[in-house]
């Protein structure tokens, strides 16, 4: 067989996640940065010290070290691929949170004793850390991916996985890949457009499709069964230096879900429920995390129920919770308590019926509660008795699970783990209603199952604050 070559531009090297990982490395580069010039700067502020024994004796507290990993908090949501790429997001959120940062420290330190807080190494740093931050990300921006600098891509298999992907990354802006094409075995789509992109030929074509587009990546989207000649081009063709990848797995990188409708159940149980289990040591802490925020939240909880019990008998009279049977880890039911937010006998017919925008159920101060999420509260109850967790897939009702499960493949695999107040699901795409919204719920609830890690649980968290505090709730 023919030996050819491959076009090797700097990202054929690196893929989506890889890609995440220089990025994160290249940010927590500059925020030490940002730290050490606050360093230098605060102690030749003061002649007589400079960067002396002295000065690390007496001037930084322990917590000024932690500015950098919070500025890495701040940074989570720039992580999402659809989003690291777009230079006006970038430049808008990282003025944002710094405009946050400056304003929650200037209210600590006016609140605080005189002299208790630094201004000098605090305002550095607020400096330097968002503009070391958006030169470090325009830099990554201009590397990765501006068009010039994408990976030639090839799809194999123009069927429903195949078109689907092709659909997905025509409309990611900005695009991860440079497209070229379909390959394909079916003389009947050969030369035709599906999704935007053209039938470049069938698998006999491979080698001469790769040299003349010079290719760099070939997303597998086949789900028959292989032909052998072109399995055996794929394996030199990937010695050579090209990046081999499938379907499912570039659906995960760029929506962050997992395509249920197009995962056969060989491979849910290859690479779903092989993953789905955490080690016991994360499980571990996962829980003591629970037990420490859910103390605190009840505390939270505590403080502010008599006035929201106030509230809500102003408003609509009692009763003042609401508790409803739902099922939590390995299908397990327990009662969830929440504020009432609904009008009483909301479902006095019996039939679930999910919140949705604008229902008329829900009462006056029971919008304020979902807004703020305030309605949630008393859950932190639930998580210390280990119903919930702090972050996890939603917890449903078991008519609900019923239904679904009968309707989207895979539905109970969301059993798989404790559900939680908060979650992938909820801060990535919200309440949903009917089959087709609950499947796009169920595959940001499986990634999570997939994914799960402490990282991505604060990463939500997070995420959640900011809901929180801008009253996007439903």
């Amino acid at each position: 067989m023919a030996e050819y070559s491959f076009r090797s531009p700097i990202q054929s090297r690196f893929n989506l996640r890889e890609r995440k990982i220089i990025l994160f490395f290249g940010d927590f580069f500059v925020t030490i940065l940002a730290l050490l010039i606050a360093l230098v700067t605060w102690a030749h502020g003061d002649d007589w010290l400079g960067l002396s024994p002295q000065f690390f004796a007496e001037r930084p507290e322990n917590w000024f070290y932690i500015l950098p990993f919070i500025w890495l908090l701040f940074m989570a949501p720039l992580y999402d691929s659809n989003r690291s790429g777009s230079i006006s997001y970038t430049l808008s959120f990282i003025f944002i949170a710094s405009l946050i940062a400056f304003g929650s420290y200037l209210i600590l330190f006016f609140v605080s004793p005189p002299k208790a807080l630094p201004r000098r190494g605090v305002a550095v740093f607020l400096i330097f850390a968002p503009i070391l931050s958006i030169l470090w990300r325009l830099l990554y921006i201009r590397i990765f991916t501006l068009p010039e600098n994408l990976l030639n891509t090839l799809i194999v298999g123009a069927g429903k996985a195949g078109s689907r992907i092709a659909e997905i990354i025509y409309t990611t802006k900005p695009t991860p890949f440079k497209v070229i094409g379909f390959l394909d075995d079916d003389p009947n789509k050969i030369g035709k457009i599906i999704s935007s992109y053209p039938v470049l030929g069938d698998s006999s074509a491979f080698f001469e499709i790769v040299e003349k587009y010079q290719i760099s990546q070939v997303i597998m989207a086949i789900s028959n069964r292989m032909n052998p000649n072109l399995f055996e081009a794929l394996t030199m063709a990937e010695e050579k230096g090209l990046i081999v990848t499938t379907m499912p797995t570039v659906y995960e990188e760029i929506l962050k879900r997992l395509p249920v409708y197009l995962l056969g159940t060989d491979w849910m149980v290859r690479s779903f429920y092989d993953q789905a289990h955490s080690s016991a040591l994360q499980e571990l802490a996962k829980r003591l995390l629970d037990i420490i925020f859910g103390f605190f939240g009840t505390l939270f909880f505590i403080v502010l129920f008599p006035l929201i019990s106030l509230l809500i008998l102003i408003d609509s009279g009692r009763p003042i919770f609401y508790t409803q049977e739902r099922l939590g880890l390995r299908g397990t039911p327990f009662r969830i308590l929440k504020f009432r937010t609904m009008i009483q006998n909301a479902e006095a017919d019996g039939i679930a019926r999910p919140a949705s925008a604008h229902d008329n159920r829900i009462t006056r101060i029971g919008k304020f509660l979902r807004k703020s999420h305030l309605d949630e509260t008393p859950q932190f109850i639930n998580v210390l008795r280990g119903d919930l967790s702090l972050v996890g897939p939603r917890a449903e009702r078991p008519d609900i699970i019923v239904d679904l499960q009968k309707e989207i493949p895979f539905y109970r695999g969301r059993l798989l783990v404790r559900p939680g107040i908060t979650g992938w699901a909820q801060i990535n795409y919200g309440y949903a209603s009917g089959a087709e919204q609950n499947a796009i719920k169920l595959e940001y609830d499986l990634y999570y199952i997939k994914h799960r890690n402490l990282i991505l649980d604060f990463s939500i968290l997070l995420r959640t604050f900011s809901t929180i505090f801008g009253l996007k709730g439903r």
